[in-house]
């Protein structure tokens, strides 16, 4: 090389490549290389020629091609991803040849006739960024051709990306034709603000000086969290979202980008003793202007009354109305025993931690709080989850009877009160794993009724659909789920459980593989993983999670999972392990 010419120039590079493709060539190797080929000459190279640009690379199954232009390159991009929508029409879904683009603009080094340099590599990693039928640009691309085309690209944020230093900054056009495509299930692309008034409510900062009290800032941030989402006319992000920016300090805009939400809360608690002082204040997300700003000073039996106020203030400043009946259950909420109250909220972060140990704190600290105040039915709802967690896991000497005694707890809770959507929703978890699904559906429908932004219960509608194999019917709970929660990593593991049972392999690879990227320690998503990889041909990859498995949880057990998982139809249990021999697994 060293021999050769050398220059730069400025340049914008197209990459892409066929969505997959190995998947493609292990079905039909001949058909596939056939059909690319064709792709290639009759689509592609007209398109590029026509858009006065050169295809300086071929990789198997993708190619870079080099443009002078970014519009040129865009259009063309475009021009591509339509054409093969019409090239696809008459070819059966699991045999279509769907692209991936990415565009970037930038130096280049130009030896002979190949190119190299970061313009090259940036565009190789956008092009995995796309979304499958779709074209992804950098943010230099996007304002240089800005009002100089007739396409409209979405903000898709900023990611990292494998040996760049500084994360990129992408924006994602997709054709009309894929408007609705089953492709845009599992996309990065960041939400549209809905139409109603959103809000997301940042954790609250623990004052009190004393690190140990964080758990108590974080439940009060769960419970007007909880809270506001009870307002139908509001539309509410999730906890497991707004604690991903628990102990930083994020700007207000991007937050409101990255959620797809107006409005962000923040504040502050301070306790001392049986004392509480929360300020808390609204900030409009996209100008980055304060709304309002409030301190609040009670007696902790009082959190409810104060959790009252905060959401009606934020009711009032949003010109929100509520119906007559979020106004009914709004009344005559009382005190509440701050020893009961402090174990309850404790509990919920045990929970969280997800562990047989945290379980066993769980169960106790609930308990505790019951014994304290038996009127406490939020209490009971949790302690219904704990049991049945135990049975699924096989945590804590868990078997079937968890899920009975699940079952007693949450109709204790419901019975206590009838307004509180946690109950409910733990019946409708119970009911769903003791197979009793048109119950489960009607506990779960009663507990959107209460709080219509829960996560919880959407992806509760979307399981019971799951279990009895409405797997299409099961998608758009989950999805819903993880739109009101982007960060809740069980929605990802139930959208590629139920993607896998559809045959969509590589959607459900991707909501697998972000899940895990949430939640690295899931044995169950290695699992799912180890039964796509065997069905996809992939034997060294699922051996390869298989043995994975069981480095998260050594007891884990084929036979219990058989039993545990509440699925109508044996058939999808076969198939799944089915993969796991096709990869040679012995079971």
């Amino acid at each position: 090389m060293a021999k050769e010419s050398i220059t730069r120039r400025l340049a914008a590079i197209l990459a892409a490549d066929v969505v997959g493709y190995s998947r493609l060539m292990e079905r039909d190797e001949k058909a596939t290389y056939t059909q690319l080929m064709a792709r290639w000459s009759e689509v592609l190279e007209p398109l590029v020629e026509a858009h006065q640009g050169r295809v300086f690379k071929r990789t198997g199954d993708g190619v870079l091609v080099e443009f002078s232009s970014a519009v040129n390159a865009v259009e063309c991009a475009a021009a591509l991803q339509k054409a093969m929508v019409l090239a696809n029409a008459d070819v059966p879904p699991d045999q279509q040849i769907v692209l991936r683009v990415g565009i970037n603009m930038g130096d280049i080094m130009v030896a002979d006739s190949d190119l190299y340099g970061d313009g090259v590599n940036v565009a190789a990693r956008i092009e995995a960024l796309a979304r499958p039928g779709g074209v992804a640009i950098s943010d230099g691309v996007h304002e240089y051709v800005q009002g100089r085309t007739d396409l409209n690209f979405i903000d898709s944020g900023h990611h990292e990306v494998k040996n760049i230093e500084r994360p990129v900054h992408i924006w994602s056009w997709l054709p009309d034709e894929h408007a609705d495509a089953p492709a845009k299930v599992v996309a990065e692309a960041p939400p549209q603000l809905p139409t109603r008034p959103s809000i997301a409510v940042l954790p609250f900062d623990n004052l009190s000086g004393d690190p140990e009290q964080g758990y108590f800032a974080d439940g009060i941030t769960e419970d007007i969290i909880t809270d506001l989402s009870k307002v139908s006319g509001l539309f509410v992000i999730a906890r497991n979202s707004s604690f991903a920016y628990k102990g930083k300090s994020p700007d207000i805009r991007q937050v409101s980008r990255d959620l797809g939400v107006r409005y962000v809360l923040e504040g502050s608690v301070r306790r001392a003793a049986n004392r509480i002082r929360i300020n808390a204040q609204m900030i409009d997300g996209t100008t980055g202007g304060h709304l309002w700003a409030e301190r609040y000073d009670r007696g902790i039996e009082d959190i409810f009354e104060v959790q009252d106020e905060v959401t009606r203030t934020i009711v009032t400043a949003l010109k929100v109305k509520l119906t007559a009946g979020e106004t009914e259950r709004r009344e005559g909420r009382g005190k509440v025993d701050p020893e009961a109250y402090d174990l309850l909220v404790r509990s919920r972060q045990a929970i969280l931690r997800f562990d047989a140990v945290s379980s066993a704190e769980a169960r106790s600290m609930l308990e505790r709080a019951i014994a304290i105040d038996p009127g406490l039915a939020a209490a009971y709802a949790s302690l219904s989850i704990v049991s049945l967690t135990d049975y699924i896991n096989r945590w804590n000497g868990g078997t079937f009877d968890n899920v009975s005694r699940a079952l007693e707890l949450a109709e204790k809770a419901v019975a206590t009160d009838e307004n509180e959507a946690h109950g409910h929703h733990a019946l409708s978890l119970a009911l769903c794993w003791g197979r009793r699904y048109d119950e489960a559906e009607r506990a779960a429908q009663h507990m959107l009724r209460l709080d219509p932004n829960s996560a919880g219960g959407h992806t509760a509608l979307g399981s019971i659909r799951d279990f009895q194999s409405q797997f299409e019917e099961a998608l758009p709970y989950y999805t819903r789920a993880h739109r009101l929660d982007p960060q809740f990593d069980l929605s990802l593991h139930f959208l590629g459980r139920t993607l896998l049972n559809l045959g969509r392999y590589d959607e459900a690879e991707i909501a697998f593989r972000r899940r895990l990227a949430l939640a690295p320690r899931s044995d169950m998503t290695r699992f799912y993983l180890a039964c796509l990889y065997g069905r996809t041909g992939r034997a060294e990859e699922a051996r390869r999670y298989w043995h994975e498995v069981f480095e998260v949880n050594p007891s884990f057990s084929i036979d219990h999972f058989k039993r545990a998982m509440p699925y109508k139809d044996p058939a999808v249990l076969g198939r799944l392990i089915g993969g796991l021999r096709d990869a040679g697994i012995s079971l």
